[in-house]
């Protein structure tokens, strides 16, 4: 039988932290804090709901971020 991975951690980071920054400054940050992932999306994209352990969203408008969440 295979082993049960073990789900890799996230960086001890707040997405509110990256809201009102500059997109590409955003994206750096979070890759620097450690984010695996980082998703830049627009307003009303239609994305997937499904929950990714290390993936920090971004919701992009103007050039900067307007709303950030995990998964």
């Amino acid at each position: 039988m295979a082993p049960t991975p073990t789900p890799s951690t996230e960086p001890d980071d707040s997405p509110d932290t990256y809201v009102g920054l500059e997109a590409g400054r955003a994206e750096r940050l979070a890759r620097e804090r450690g984010w695996p992932t980082v998703r830049s999306l627009p307003p009303g994209a239609i994305i997937t709901m499904e929950y990714r352990v290390g993936r920090l969203n971004f919701e992009v408008k103007g050039g900067r971020v307007a709303r950030a969440w995990k998964g």
